[in-house]
């Protein structure tokens, strides 16, 4: 068995060219490259040690660490204190920028500098990619599984509710509008917003933070029950039943009406506790999570039953109230319902507060902004026209806000100028991807229809971009290069049948 097993390690490592000169040159250097290659990263040190080693009389080494060394002695401790002085309050002055940029804008400056400039510079090299009999191809699932969670899902600011919309599609339909990755994101999201380290303190949250992790519908609602028993004044456990068992928009906002009832009377309970302890810090900001969310569903029931105007004051006094809570995409809720109601200057004045520079987009963003300069110019727009006497300035700002918007997320156009169908949207997208242009088309495509011409610009314009950039989703002239994971993710978070139709947007 040992003399098989010394045989074939014999046979699988690289034998030297023959010595009698019948190898050539070709032989030598792959011999060479096998050699280098299972000596592995210590032989590169070693190499690279006798360089260095080699090279210490032209670099004057031993000079330099004996001056580096003299210039350590004569440093005085007044010399580190100052130092030490000095990074303190560099530091402290970062910190303090940090923590104002959070309070203003909900996000790490530094973190999104990181994300959008950085990363992309020294992330891994997409070109690696093993070939199909190499040993990494073996580990595709595993890869695959890396590469989606290097992917940043963000929950849907306009997702639908599961009894009275999702669940009643199945009922017509037979099919299920929704995918077990989807709805497990949104399994942990009810964790981490409704659920905290003191909910052992009161029974019927303890009851409701079993029901969270149910995967079984009929579960969950049977303990969102058991919860009211215990504790009539649950707010989570009303939530639940308005978000699963409600079967329409009128049944699901009037549980809402219970929960912010019961949900206003825990918050003011929990800010009385708030500096006791830790744990009343946690509980204080699961509450404001929970009232917070009531008060958005209940904006949204507003919306889909027609009171625009009341779901854009809910909307308004939450952004005014919870600054710290916009990474919510509030303003994206807001944005469509002033669209709704063709408050145009109210919607440039959101944009204007929201499509900074420094503060991540999305598609609701880049198109709202395209729509928003299409529409001064879509109604008297004609491509023969422009082609004769060429693009007023007007016209120029609306053909480079709409390239900018499919720069972003190019699957947008097909579904806006109905070249590819509409399903019901995700209950989480992928920003860029075509989980997004979903979810963004299945609200906006009406307005987009409302003011006259501006499909026909959009559908005039937008392959301009394809043309301008030679492959938009692997890299871009405003924003950085699309993630290698981002097809996975959308096939993960949409349909079984919808991801055959997916790929990367092109034009031939």
């Amino acid at each position: 068995m040992a003399d098989s097993g010394g045989e074939a390690a014999a046979s699988a490592a690289p034998t030297p060219p023959p010595p009698d000169g019948r190898s050539s040159c070709a032989a030598w250097v792959q011999f060479l490259r096998a050699r280098l290659a299972g000596a592995g990263a210590s032989l590169w040190v070693a190499v690279g040690l006798g360089l260095l080693y080699a090279l210490r009389a032209p670099l004057r080494l031993c000079e330099n660490l004996a001056a580096v060394t003299t210039f350590l002695n004569s440093l005085t401790p007044k010399f580190y204190v100052a130092l030490t002085g000095t990074s303190s309050l560099i530091s402290g002055l970062i910190f303090i920028f940090e923590w104002w940029y959070f309070r203003k804008y909900g996000t790490s400056f530094i973190e999104q500098v990181s994300i959008s400039h950085l990363r992309p510079l020294i992330g891994r090299s997409e070109n690696n990619v093993p070939e199909p009999g190499s040993p990494s191809g073996s580990r595709d699932a595993d890869t695959n599984r890396h590469n989606l969670s290097e992917c940043k899902v963000w929950r849907n600011p306009l997702n639908l509710f599961r009894g009275a919309e999702y669940r009643r599609y199945t009922w017509v339909t037979g099919k299920e509008p929704l995918t077990y990755y989807d709805m497990n994101l949104s399994a942990q999201d009810h964790q981490t917003f409704f659920t905290c380290d003191t909910d052992s303190l009161r029974p019927s949250d303890t009851v409701m933070q079993k029901a969270w992790r149910e995967r079984n519908p009929p579960a969950r609602i049977k303990a969102a029950y058991q919860a009211l028993e215990l504790n009539n004044d649950c707010a989570t456990a009303y939530v639940l039943l308005a978000e699963e068992e409600a079967t329409t928009i009128v049944d699901a906002e009037k549980l809402f009406k219970q929960a912010l009832k019961a949900g206003e009377t825990i918050y003011r309970k929990s800010q009385q506790h708030q500096h006791q302890s830790p744990q009343h810090e946690a509980q204080l900001r699961r509450d404001t999570n929970v009232l917070v969310y009531i008060k958005r569903r209940l904006a949204m029931c507003a919306r889909k039953l027609g009171r625009i105007r009341e779901a854009v004051k809910i909307m308004r006094d939450l952004m005014r109230e919870f600054p710290p809570l916009s990474m919510l995409n509030i303003h994206e809720n807001l944005l469509e319902s002033l669209l709704e109601l063709q408050a145009y200057a109210d919607v440039q004045a959101v944009l204007a507060k929201y499509d900074d520079i420094s503060l991540p987009k999305s598609a609701a963003i880049c198109y709202t902004a395209a729509l928003l300069k299409t529409r001064t110019v879509s109604d008297r727009f004609s491509p023969e026209t422009a082609s004769r006497r060429g693009l007023s300035t007007a016209e120029i700002n609306a053909v480079e806000a709409i390239h900018r918007a499919v720069e972003f997320n190019p699957h947008v156009p097909k579904y806006l100028l109905e070249m590819k169908s509409l399903i019901l949207p995700p209950e989480h997208i992928l920003k860029r991807g075509d989980s997004e242009a979903v979810a963004y088309a299945f609200f906006h495509l009406q307005h987009w229809k409302r003011i006259e011409g501006a499909l026909n610009l959009l559908q005039c314009t937008w392959e301009g971009t394809f043309r301008m950039i030679p492959y938009p989703l692997e890299k871009g002239h405003l924003f950085y290069p699309y993630p290698s994971c981002t097809e996975t993710a959308d096939r993960e978070l949409l349909p079984r049948p919808w991801t055959d139709t997916l790929g990367h947007t092109c034009i031939d």
